[in-house]
Parts: structure tokens; sequence; C-alpha cells
């Protein structure tokens, strides 16, 4: 029979704890290298269904365009608040929903403030008074942003604040916005049940 010597015995610790470390820089190589390219292969656009009311929070939907798609990446659905991003070629679409305890001209006062807290942007002409279709009273303006124009909207429903912005360059805005006023005309607030 042979002898087992003292450095025999403690070799065999070693080689499990380098195995151990195999398998942990294994995984965290998947978790440094797979999730990203996992995530970038999964598209940020998804078609939106025409014609279908798209609940945005808190009991506010709203029928996207015809050719729009939601972005992911600024959407994020919610009970009390959240937001919708759509897009139309490189036209952004968005519509939040969160609680306020204003009425319509401090909503406006506050979206038109956010507008002109950034760098670059500035409001232009005056704001005008629009309604939806389901009797929300609003109101809508215009803005630069650099290269870019938009046009905002905001709401007051029942402690909630409804703000629409849009953005895009000259010949592409000019192009989405009649698809764009037709779908901001959809607008519904109703209470949840």
């Amino acid at each position: 029979m042979g002898r087992v010597t003292r450095r025999q015995l403690t070799d065999l610790p070693g080689i499990l704890s380098l195995l151990i470390a195999l398998a942990l820089a294994s995984i965290l190589a998947v978790l440094a290298f797979g999730l990203p390219a996992l995530d970038r292969a999964v598209p940020a656009e998804r078609p939106v269904a025409a014609g279908e009311p798209y609940r945005v929070a808190a009991g506010v939907t709203i029928v996207p365009p015809d050719g729009a798609s939601l972005d992911a990446t600024g959407t994020r659905p919610g009970a009390e608040r959240g937001t919708a991003l759509f897009r139309l070629g490189r036209v952004q679409y968005a519509i939040g929903v969160e609680p306020f305890e204003g009425d319509l001209t401090a909503a406006a006062v506050r979206l038109r403030q956010r507008i002109t807290g950034t760098s670059g942007n500035q409001v232009t002409g005056t704001h005008l008074t629009v309604s939806t279709a389901g009797g929300l009273a609003g109101v809508e303006g215009g803005y630069t942003a650099g290269d870019r124009d938009g046009r905002y909207a905001v709401f007051v429903a029942d402690g909630l604040i409804i703000e629409v912005m849009v953005s895009g360059n000259d010949a592409d805005l000019e192009r989405a916005l009649p698809r764009i006023d037709a779908s901001t005309r959809t607008l519904r607030y109703e209470t949840e049940k």
C-alpha cells in the first residue's frame, strides 16, 4: 500500500478552490458580456396596435398615431404615474401622467419652466387652448431645442397632470404633426374602479 503524503492531502482543496473560482469567473463573464449583447439584440421599438387605446397610467389612455412604434426605453407604465414614448420615424411623442395639486394655469407654468430650464430650449409664441374629444381642456404651445423643434400640451384632470411633448426636426415634425394632433385629441381620462 502506498502512503499518502501531507502534500497530496492539501492539493485537493486547492483544486476545488480553483474550480470554484473558474466557475465564478465564467458566470461573471456571461453577466458582463452576455447580458449587454442580449439587451442590444432586443429592439427598443415595438409596434403598437392601430386604433387601439394605450394605457399610460391612472386611467389615462391615448390612441397612438398610425405608423407609430412604442419606444420601450422611455416608456414606464404605472398605476399612479407613467410615461409612454412613441416614435414616428425621428419624431418623439411622449405622454406623461403623474399626481398634481394645481390648476391648468399652474400646470402650464410648470411645464414651460421645465422646458426653458434645459439649456438651449426656448418657448416660442403664446400658448393656445386645446381640448380633446373626451372633454379634457388644456393648453398647448411650441418650443425650440437647439436643432429640434417641439410642441407641448398640458391637461389637468382629477388631481393628475397630463403632459404631451413632441420633438423632431422641422421637416419630420411638419409631416408628423397632423397624425400627432389627431392622436392627442383621443387623450382620455376615466376614473379607475
